[in-house]
Order: structure tokens, then sequence, then C-alpha cells
């Protein structure tokens, strides 16, 4: 089914902003591919799917995740602590551990709360590999991402360093030389990037930060390697005070500013969290478009604070949505994504003047569709490939609203997606994933879980 015509939605947004935010009528799917929205009658024998009751938009896009951390939700120790003693106690006492079995179901949870709450495509960035390992955690990832239908960019990470905790009883972390680092993206993007419009698997450059896991000398030399590969850089940056203390300490200059010097700000680029990020650096950020992947449960969660989303916005610059790993947030969802992206900002005085419900549906559609390069997804206009989102309201949290269409943005809570689809081809049907037993995960998931407390 890749044809058909959506009928009777309470409302469309469109992933704009701005008058063009939303749209009212029907929408016609032909191939794929959106091709009339308006007052439309169906056609002999065209498909009719009634969204009676329901708020249309595109498809959400996921622009930073840690598929490998679903099965590591609420670690005891780690539940309490900040970012770096967070990372030290989960993530990285954990790594060890991975093995094929935990990946591959720990990509199945991430993916299916992602499809479940409207996610349509999805960055994943891996960051450990090691050769322990007797797997290929891309190759999991991939082959599960195709078992959703959903499309997947892996931002490819690692580190040619290792970066130092507050202790040194950790495992030792998994490095890798540069030239190997650079030979396994290459490897990867040989393998699964497609770089056509309308892609459905993609590859980045991801080191896992710039500042603690690779060397000053190897900076250029990765984004010459993007650049020949024709592949987008990704990576952490500016989470806390961390990021900016040491490029400060070291270079005297804050992050943004001392990788404009080695050339990793582009409209091919985007950093995950920037938190902590000043006036100038927005305007760095906006003048060479580099993309923001705010992560407001994450930063929450584990005190980092609240980025300055509204004002990047205000400047021009490119703002899009991540939910981040599921170990640093617990509820991985796209629903408390949008909820917390619309509501947090408005705690603090620097962001008073908090975007609008559609601008914040348009930061994880048409703001993740550009961060991760993606020009045929993220609006609901002719042309553009059918990856579409259909949220039905029948909840008592929507109910007395008297503007359902920002419904999903402003409500939180568990999204219920009646529909969805990539290019036309269902994803969520009837509110499920017909072919995933979701039961039978939750047993895997908990005997996954076991494993790893019983190794750890």
């Amino acid at each position: 089914m890749t044809s058909f015509l959506i009928k009777n939605a309470e409302a469309i947004l469109t992933g704009k902003t701005g008058q063009e935010a939303r749209a009212s009528g029907a929408i016609r799917v032909e191939n794929g591919i959106i091709r009339e929205i308006g007052e439309l009658e169906g056609k002999p024998g065209e498909r009719i799917i009634d969204a009676g009751g329901c708020v249309v938009t595109p498809g959400l896009v996921n622009t930073h995740h840690h598929l490998f951390q679903s099965c590591l939700k609420a670690v005891p120790s780690g539940m309490n602590e900040r970012l770096a003693t967070w990372l030290r106690l989960v993530p990285v006492s954990h790594w060890h551990l991975l093995d094929g079995d935990v990946m591959r179901v720990s990509a199945m949870v991430g993916l299916a709360e992602l499809a479940l709450s409207g996610a349509t495509t999805v960055a994943d960035h891996h960051y450990f590999y090691s050769d322990r390992y007797d797997f290929d955690p891309n190759e999991v990832l991939f082959d599960v991402a195709d078992q959703f239908g959903m499309r997947f960019l892996l931002a490819r990470g690692g580190a040619t360093q290792a970066r130092k905790y507050d202790t040194d009883d950790v495992p030792p972390l998994p490095v890798e030389t540069l030239d190997g680092m650079i030979d396994a993206v290459t490897g990867a993007a040989r393998r699964w990037h497609d770089p056509a419009p309308d892609a459905m698997r993609r590859v980045a450059f991801a080191p896992t930060t710039p500042t603690f896991a690779l060397p000053d000398g190897a900076l250029r030399e990765v984004r010459s390697v993007t650049r020949g590969l024709g592949l987008r850089l990704h990576s952490h940056l500016s989470e806390n005070m961390d990021y900016v203390d040491y490029t400060m300490g070291k270079y005297g200059k804050r992050p943004v500013h001392w990788l404009a010097e080695h050339d990793w700000l582009g409209e091919d680029v985007w950093y995950a969290h920037l938190v902590e990020i000043d006036e100038s650096e927005i305007a760095l950020l906006a003048e060479t478009g580099t993309a923001m992947a705010h992560c407001p449960q994450a930063n929450a969660r584990l005190g980092s604070g609240v980025a300055p989303t509204s004002r990047l916005h205000a400047a021009g610059g490119t703002v899009s949505l991540a939910v981040d790993g599921a170990a640093a947030n617990e509820a991985a969802d796209m629903g408390t994504t949008l909820y917390l992206a619309f509501a947090l900002p408005r705690a603090s005085e620097q962001e008073a003047a908090a975007s609008r419900a559609e601008t914040v549906l348009s930061w994880a559609t048409a703001g993740g569709a550009k961060a991760l390069g993606f020009d045929t997804i993220g609006t609901i206009e002719p042309g553009k490939s059918a990856d579409l989102a259909i949220f039905d309201l029948n909840r008592p949290r929507y109910f007395g609203q008297h503007d359902q269409a920002i419904s999903p943005v402003i409500s939180a809570g568990d999204l219920c997606v009646r529909h969805s689809f990539v290019r036309g081809r269902p994803v969520v049907q009837d509110g499920t994933l017909p072919w995933l037993d979701l039961e039978r995960l939750r047993h895997e998931a908990l005997r996954v879980v076991n494993k790893l407390k019983a190794a750890a």
C-alpha cells in the first residue's frame, strides 16, 4: 500500500512554521509521494484512510540516539548522578558486556518505542567498537531498522583515545587508531550509505567527541574524509561545562569557536546537546548552518541544563529534536521529547520567549530532515515523500482542548499513533506494529537485563 487518501483529520500540521504551519482537508498519496492536499474526494478504487479524531503530521525525525542503551534503563548506581559520573557507571561500565543478543534486543526495544511514538527516521550514534566483539554492531542496527521499515542513519562513532573519569576503576575503553577508524567508516559507507535524496540508509562520521575522543591533529583529517566520502559529520558537544572548561583551559576558546578553526562547522554538521553555548557561539552556528540535536530529556535527567533552542532558532539556526539514549532518560519516546522541548525553556528567563508548539513540531520534522540531509521528508507538501504520522486524540488527556492541532506537542505522555508511513508504506497500523510480538519482546528485554545484571 503506497497509494491512498487520508481524510477527516481534525488538523494537519505541515512541519512548516508561520502561516504555512497548518493545512486542512485531505492528503492524497500516490506511489509513496504526496500529490495533493485540500478538499479532495476519493477516486474509484482508491484506498481511504480515516483520520477522524486525529492530527496528521510529517513522520517525526529523531536525530540522536544510542540504541544499545535500551536495556540499560534505570541502572540503580547511575539514577541520581550527573553526566560524567553517570557515563562512568552506566555506558562505560557496561560496554564490555555487549554481545549480539544484547545489541539486537536493545535495538528492537528502542525502535519499537520510537515507532509507536511517531518516529519514522532515526539517527543512531553508536560509539563502542571493539575487537573483542564477535558481532558487528552496524549490521545489527541496519538489520533491525529494515525490519521496522524506518529510515535509518548510522552515526558511526568511536574514539582514538580514552577519556579520563573520576576513577580508573572502569573497564578499559575500546579505542582505535585513526587510520583504523577511517577505514571502518569508509567500509560502512561503501556498504550502507545511499546518497540518493530519498534514501532509506545513510552513514555519518561521528567520533564520540571532538574534545575527549580525538587528538587535535586528527580533526582536519576527519573533516577531509567526510567531504571525500560525501558523509555528514556528527558528535556530542557542549553537553555541560566540562566541554567548555576543557577547551577554555587548553586553547583559550569556547568549543564552537575552537572547532571553527578546524573546519568542523557547516551545513553537513550537526551536534548533540549544545547546552552550554553563548551568544557568539549561537551566532556562529546559525551563520554556518551547523545544526543542533536537542535532547531535552537527557539534559534534564542528568542535570546538564536547557539548551538555548529558541535563541538558536531566532538567529536563523537549525534545531532538531532527539531522545538520546534510553539509559539517560528511561523514556526514549518522541512524545516526551516534544513536550519537554516545548515546556522546559519556559522555566528559563533567557528562554522566556519560547517558541510556539508548531515551531517545536517543525524542529521534530523539517529541522530533523535538514540536520540529517534527508531532503525529501520533513514537511507535508506535494512532491515530498509520504513519511507521515497520524496521532489519535482519543485519550482523556486531549479532551477539552480548544486547539487540538497542537495536542501531540503540548500534552506530554505516551503519544498514540494510529498509523504511520515511510514512503507510503505502513510502519504502525491501527496503533500496533503488526509483525512484532510486544509481549515476547518484553520477556526478551527482561532476559537481557537479568543477563547484564548477572555479568556486571
